[in-house]
């Protein structure tokens, strides 16, 4: 793409309030949902492995996770619009297509643009909500502003730190802030695993033990402090009466405004 009018600025309205769901319709629909969870859960694990490792600095660990997300963002987009999945949603944001394709590439494109952002950007947290149904599952892609809710908790990264201290303050800081870190990668590790037990697999579970689950999770940073906040959310079985056969866009949905009514900060802006 070149020029002014081809240059991707954002569009918050792509996002606001809005879930895509996806069909479930046979057991290698939910196998590859399932695997793809499981990603989702190694690469919490790996970034605790990175946050408890001293020699390891806090940004990498966090780039780490940033890089496994945007990737898993890249590889839906592929498949819903081809490797063109940059055009076909600058396509939809300049009105030149109105489609189903240009406007799930919006979705997932604005999703990705902000992922990249937030390497840079303090103040703006990811908090997207994924849930399981018998017959499809839904993904909330969600930012908010502020860098923590109600339950986070947070960790500090001295080479992010602006503050001049004494050498014997400065001392005492390293040591909170690698505790603090130590303490966010045990609590990473557990919450990896509430991603294990809500999204379990087709060949390991029965239909009636899989057909529900439902996580929402928040990341945020401001300054030197990052937070990070996982919790199981349950579906409402009452959601979806019809069923789809191919991916579509739909209202964000009963969960994801309680989460926002409980987790978030009043002050919050749901982005």
């Amino acid at each position: 793409m070149d020029g002014e009018r081809d240059r991707f600025n954002g569009d918050t309205k792509v996002l606001h309030q809005r879930a895509v769901r996806v069909p479930l319709p046979n057991t290698a629909a939910e196998r590859a949902f399932h695997e793809n969870m499981m990603t989702v859960a190694d690469a919490r694990e790996r970034k605790a492995e990175l946050l408890a490792d001293p020699e390891v600095p806090l940004l990498a660990a966090y780039e780490a996770e940033l890089e496994r997300i945007a990737e898993s963002f890249e590889r839906r987009l592929r498949r819903i619009a081809g490797d063109d999945y940059e055009e076909v949603a600058m396509a939809y944001a300049r009105g030149d297509r109105d489609d189903r394709v240009g406007e799930l590439a919006a979705y997932y494109f604005e999703g990705l643009w902000r992922i990249q952002q937030r390497t840079t950007i303090t103040e703006m947290m990811f908090s997207p909500v994924i849930l399981r149904y018998p017959d499809s599952f839904t993904m909330n892609i969600r930012f908010t502003d502020g860098y923590t809710t109600t339950k986070s908790i947070c960790y500090e990264s001295p080479e992010h730190s602006t503050e001049e201290l004494a050498d014997e303050y400065a001392e005492a800081y390293y040591e909170d802030s690698c505790y603090s870190q130590q303490q966010a990668a045990a609590y990473l590790r557990e919450t990896a695993q509430i991603i294990r037990e809500e999204f379990p697999s087709p060949d390991d579970a029965s239909f009636e033990e899989r057909k529900y689950g439902g996580i929402v999770s928040a990341g945020g940073r401001r300054g030197s402090v990052f937070s990070a906040m996982l919790e199981p959310l349950e579906p409402d079985s009452d959601r979806f009466s019809e069923v789809i056969d191919k991916p579509t866009l739909v209202e964000a949905g009963p969960e994801a405004k309680r989460t926002e009514r409980e987790l978030l900060r009043n002050e919050a802006i749901v982005l």
